[in-house]
């Protein structure tokens, strides 16, 4: 029997173990997608104990943020809200945690929770209820008195090249910029374009969105959906003059439904007048929306994201108690995949579609994302259109599993970007060393089985490509 997450932990042969202790173990990470704050980063931000780092919760101001995963876990076992995102007892809450996660075998938050004590406060013992109060006074000693346990500490303990934060258009970006003139920080940190409240007509707060747009571009009103656009652009502008490599868009579902400029504009203006506006009557916006901005983007050199099939805030009274986004989502179904292609058509008819990576958080389009892709490619740079990683519910190690087998049977696995966090959390950089380990293990078990010959030269440059460097050259870094 193997002892629990020893060093050649998800590595079940030698040529797994070779390529991912040889190769993969200590590349750089690219972390192109995350939630992380830059205020945080810039400042340094300290945690004061090990509730408040991994399962954060209410602010002063009263919004909750932080881990969305452990969350689910805990109201899994029936724990009280007030230990998920209140203000219980920083203790309590963790050894209510602790009981949780015992019974959590086959969820990757266990293998998670262990590797981020193990990597980041060399804890090796199982996290239980029995070791819960000495798990808890060590890592609380070591987060108050070792100087490196700190945003930054955490950054360059798990060797983050290059982070790409997710920020609003109308973000002054000020602390980008403060973190770009600190010479003593040598991660790249750089803002991602996310216009999706620009894009949410339907929603309440789309007016004082615009508002607030027209009032950043110095702008008296932005009277039509053109001149909304010219905002967008504008704003798009001064993220490029701050280093963005990438927009995201993150969609309930793809939508494609072209319309004549004046019809745009009729709905923008009854959107302005504060009418109801139907589902049919926000496609034909967002859709013209979602044009421009991708032929923007091409003329920028910015790769486009596109994050749908997701059901958000599906639990009205927890919705209403806590708030958006406080982990109560779904995977949806969605019949997503022609009017994607129909997208990426249209701005590939033109000659402007960008780069575009694609995720669904509904496994089952693996296998079409995973073809459309081949429509699409061009000579502009290798595995130009590329499916993303396993996300959120799926970065599990059959979800990675699932997505890497589909995309190496339908496209080229050689050339994919590889692994991100999409995370708000400092220690789950973590994820990338079990991304890492997953693939090794796989195509180390496709040689060992006769698949793929044991041609050294070609698992290397496989192995560093989708680690790390088909990202820095996709991202232009």
């Amino acid at each position: 029997m193997k002892t629990f997450m020893e060093r050649d932990f998800l590595l079940g042969n030698e040529t797994a173990r070779h390529l991912f202790h040889d190769y993969a173990e200590k590349l750089p990470l690219i972390d192109y997608h995350c939630h992380l704050d830059p205020q945080e980063i810039c400042e340094d931000r300290r945690f004061k104990d090990l509730s408040e780092l991994w399962f954060g919760g209410r602010s002063d101001d009263g919004s909750i943020a932080g881990d969305h995963y452990k969350w689910r876990l805990l109201r899994a076992n029936g724990v009280p809200e007030a230990y998920v995102t209140g203000t219980e007892d920083p203790f309590g809450r963790f050894e209510k945690f602790a009981e949780v996660l015992e019974m959590a075998i086959g969820n990757p938050m266990y293998h998670w929770c262990h590797l981020e004590l193990k990597r980041y406060f060399g804890v090796t013992k199982p996290l239980n209820r029995n070791t819960a109060r000495e798990i808890w006074d060590e890592c609380c000693e070591k987060l108050k008195s070792d100087p490196d346990m700190s945003a930054r500490g955490f950054i360059r303990k798990s060797n983050v090249a290059f982070i790409g934060t997710t920020d609003d258009p109308a973000d002054d970006l000020v602390w980008h910029e403060k973190i770009a003139a600190d010479e003593t920080f040598e991660t790249v940190v750089r803002p991602s374009f996310r216009p999706d409240a620009a894009l949410q007509i339907r929603k309440p707060g789309w007016r004082a969105y615009v508002k607030r747009l027209a009032e950043v571009t110095g702008r008296a009103q932005i009277g039509s959906a053109a001149e909304l656009c010219g905002a967008l652009d504008e704003r798009l502008r001064y993220f490029k003059a701050h280093g963005c490599a990438a927009s995201d868009h993150g969609l309930d579902y793809v939508m494609f439904r072209p319309a004549a400029e004046e019809d745009v504009e009729a709905v923008y203006a009854k959107a302005m007048r504060g009418e109801a506006i139907s589902r049919d009557e926000a496609e034909i916006f967002q859709t013209a929306l979602l044009l421009f901005l991708g032929r923007a983007y091409h003329r920028e050199g910015i790769a486009m994201e596109i994050h749908f099939s997701c059901m958000r805030d599906v639990n009205e009274r927890a919705h209403a108690a806590l708030g958006p986004n406080t982990g109560y989502d779904a995977i949806a179904q969605t019949a997503s995949g022609g009017n994607l292609a129909a997208l990426l058509s249209a701005l590939d008819k033109s000659g402007e579609l960008p780069k575009t990576v694609l995720f669904s958080l509904n496994p089952a389009d693996n296998a079409q994302i995973g073809t459309i892709l081949g429509a699409f490619q061009s000579e502009e740079i290798p595995g130009k259109i590329q499916q993303g990683p396993a996300w959120w519910f799926n970065d599990t190690k059959s979800g990675i599993e699932e997505q890497l087998r589909s995309l190496a049977s339908q496209s080229l696995l050689g050339n994919f970007i590889g692994m991100l966090t999409d995370s708000r959390s400092y220690l789950s950089y973590t994820r990338h060393e079990y991304f890492r380990r997953i693939f090794c293990n796989m195509i180390g078990t496709w040689v060992e089985n006769g698949e793929y010959p044991a041609d050294e030269e070609a698992l290397r440059r496989i192995v560093e490509g989708v680690s790390y460097r088909n990202a820095k050259r996709y991202f232009e870094l």
